[in-house]
């Protein structure tokens, strides 16, 4: 399953996968933004200013597909749809590099609230230089089309949601053509959100023309770029650089979007198919390797080399030795081998996603539906080490995530991990406890049912599907396929630091360096001990850890597997139960056909909106069925989405990130899911190839992309 990482308009309409307190304290105002603070890592895009880059050239970009659709609003959007719309299309607000939404000037004089009584209007002045490559002026009649098309009353429209432009009462010219007004029937707290991206009138004009006319192709657009030519055969799309633009004209001639399977990314570089391609910590290690990163790595060992020869040959009583190749003291030449001369071409740019992985727990039955466990299982986890496990190799930011609605940044960010509680073993044990789980039950016989989720399909499974019991699968070098978890273990688990200051080897502790050995008797039982085995009415405490068993999804695994340890330390014992790529989120997460799972959610900078259908508190639909909307957890209550509801309806900034933070401090008291760690984010980019990158938050400025003019290249290192 490839990034479903879209425009806003669907940014929440799928999880994509990675790789994912007894009393809620005293909640708080909220309302300086100092909680929100800055963003964990910088942006990596090679800055350049204008003057130093080159007129003309292609950029080839990798993307994962050529997508179904160039409708950003429609279900099937994907992140290539949102890379084309941004390129081609108008959007009224875009987000900085803190992940905070400002004015598009491009297309936007000034957008305002201009009234609040008796109803909410926001004029919208537009930049009269901003036309469609038609030559028409982009104007009320465009922004009418879209309202009327998305705001879900004419059914023949195949949307993908209506959120915001439901709220919208009528839309009309204001004094001039350049003005439109828009007026609410409901207060809408994230008006900034709408017509971001902006299509034409004759794309929403009709029913047929929105459904059909542009998925494949878009004929009228307002961008720095145009789409030129859309190539299923061969599956690229070429953009080209837009005559009618009226902003700084693009830098670069084409870009030519070619899919390219993540697996065969470290292929298409070596082979020079592509200049720019997100990759994963395994392909990221190959490129870093090839380049100056792998130079030091080389003298580094040769250093050691060296050392090591000379501390034997100082016991064997001979003389000093040097180098045995090149210049006395001097490391010899580095033979590349005939990928890493190509590679040598290409660098790594790293940050972090605007998006997070958490440790999903289905609320639905079974054990987890008690909130006393959920909160145990996240007074099991030691989130500071699972952030170090996946970032830390890959020299991030090693931060766990503290909210569910924003990230470190953002406006509405603050940490409210406080409102379950640090790792604490012991209270995760009492809690359990206090829940009816009792030590006494021995290791679960054969054919014998867990308590979890296990019991609602037995063993039976689709192909691929095997259930078995936790055990240590570390990864090699890291490596993803770009849908699940991305990182890299740091090997600790065989013999090593397990995070907590001990030294282990396998699951034992061990003593003195000594693996095996094994205290006197009487000793207490070391903290990172497993804990005796829980029971309640007979059954045993198991919990089904649903993980894909993909190639790419070592670290997934790995990460899942730790988890699993640290569960173990408290009681909880887990059955990890593998399943194919294809099925792991459509027929166990979304269906609800698991205990703990990890996946991630793109943060929005309109939480109060797009967070909402994630945590909503469930309700049985008219055929009895219970619709959950896109909370896979099924943990909801009435006061979150109060909080939401009073969020949205607020025209006071101030109080709509307070009443988010509220919300947040409530999500993470029910436990339903704990957020673990940001994404990282990992580019290769051609070398001289300039505003482009890892962008973090920031929406990309098309037009700035482009290779650096010759005699610019040497001085950034080229």
């Amino acid at each position: 399953m490839s990034h479903p990482v879209g425009p806003r308009a669907v940014l929440r309409s799928v999880a994509f996968l990675a790789a994912g307190a007894l009393a809620v304290p005293a909640l708080s105002g909220c309302g300086s933004d100092d909680q929100a603070g800055k963003p964990l890592a910088g942006q990596d895009i090679a800055p350049a200013a204008r003057a130093d880059i080159a007129d003309g050239g292609t950029l080839r970009w990798a993307v994962d597909a050529v997508p179904e659709t160039l409708n950003a609003f429609q279900s099937d959007a994907d992140a290539t749809t949102t890379k084309v719309a941004q390129a081609v299309l108008p959007s009224m607000f875009r987000l900085d590099s803190n992940g905070r939404t400002e004015m598009n000037t491009a297309y936007l004089e000034s957008a305002k609230v201009v009234k609040t009584e008796p109803r909410q209007v926001v004029l919208y002045k537009l930049n009269q230089q901003a036309v469609w490559s038609d030559g028409r002026e982009i104007g009320a009649a465009d922004f009418a089309a879209q309202w009327r098309a998305l705001n879900g009353k004419d059914s023949g429209y195949w949307t993908a949601r209506n959120a915001g432009y439901d709220r919208i009462e009528r839309i009309e010219r204001g004094k001039n053509d350049l003005e439109v007004r828009v007026t609410f029937a409901r207060p809408y707290a994230d008006w900034r959100s709408l017509f971001s991206p902006l299509y034409p009138k004759e794309v929403m004009g009709t029913p047929d023309s929105f459904n059909d006319g542009a998925r494949r192709k878009l004929k009228v657009t307002a961008g720095p770029f145009a789409v030129k030519k859309i190539d299923r055969k061969n599956d690229r799309i070429t953009l080209a650089r837009s005559s009618r633009w009226w902003g700084e004209p693009a830098k670069l001639s084409e870009i030519e979007l070619r899919a390219v399977p993540r697996e065969d990314r470290v292929k298409a570089l070596t082979e020079g198919r592509v200049d720019l391609a997100e990759i994963d910590p395994a392909a990221a290690r190959t490129v870093g390797l090839a380049g100056p990163e792998g130079d030091i790595a080389a003298e580094k060992k040769w250093e050691k080399e060296q050392k090591e020869q000379k501390e034997r040959q100082k016991k064997e009583g001979e003389g000093e030795g040097g180098g045995q190749k090149g210049a006395p003291g001097q490391p010899p030449p580095r033979v590349l081998t005939k990928e890493e001369k190509a590679l040598r071409g290409y660098e790594v740019r790293k940050s972090l996603e605007p998006a997070y992985t958490q440790l999903a727990m289905n609320g639905a039955d079974g054990p987890l539906a008690d909130e006393r466990v959920r909160r145990a299982v996240a007074r099991a986890l030691d989130r500071k080490e699972l952030a170090k496990l996946v970032l830390k190799p890959l020299d991030l930011p090693a931060v766990p995530v503290g909210s569910h609605l924003a990230l470190s940044g953002q406006a509405a960010y603050a940490d409210n991990s406080g409102a379950i509680g640090d790792q604490n073993p012991a209270e995760a044990q009492a809690l359990l406890a206090d829940a009816g789980w009792v030590p006494g039950a021995g290791p679960k016989g054969k054919g014998e049912k867990a308590a979890g989720a296990e019991g609602k399909k037995g063993e039976k499974g689709e192909k691929g599907e095997k259930g078995e019991s936790s055990a240590s699968e570390e990864p090699s070098e890291g490596g993803d396929d770009g849908t699940y978890i991305v990182g890299q273990d740091d090997k600790a688990g065989d013999a090593g630091d397990d995070g907590d200051g001990k030294q282990y080897a396998g699951d034992r502790l061990t003593q003195g360096g000594a693996p095996g050995a094994y205290a006197p008797k009487g000793t207490a039982a070391p903290a990172g001990a497993p804990a005796g085995p829980l029971a309640k009415d007979g059954k045993p405490l198991t919990l089904r850890f649903v993980v894909p068993s993909g190639k790419g999804a070592e670290t997934l695994r790995a990460v899942a597997d730790r988890i699993a340890r640290m569960l173990d330390r408290v009681g909880i014992r887990t059955e990890t139960k593998k399943v194919s790529d294809d099925s792991y989120f459509k027929d166990h997460v979304a269906s609800g056909e698991y205990d703990l799972a990890l996946y991630s959610w793109p943060t929005s900078a309109f939480p109060a909106t797009d967070a909402r259908p994630i945590y909503a508190k469930p309700v049985p639909a008219a055929d009895g069925s219970l619709n959950v909307e896109q909370n896979y957890t099924r943990v909801g209550t009435d006061q979150v989405d109060q909080l939401f509801d009073q969020a949205i309806s607020t025209l006071k900034e101030g109080e709509t990130k307070s009443l988010i933070r509220k919300a947040d401090a409530r999500i993470w008291a029910s436990a339903g899911s704990i957020p673990l760690y940001q994404r990282p984010q990992l580019v290769a980019a051609k070398r001289g190839l300039a505003n482009v990158g890892a962008f973090g938050f920031e929406t990309p400025l098309y037009e700035d992309i482009g290779f650096l003019k010759r005699g610019e290249r040497g001085k950034s290192g080229e």
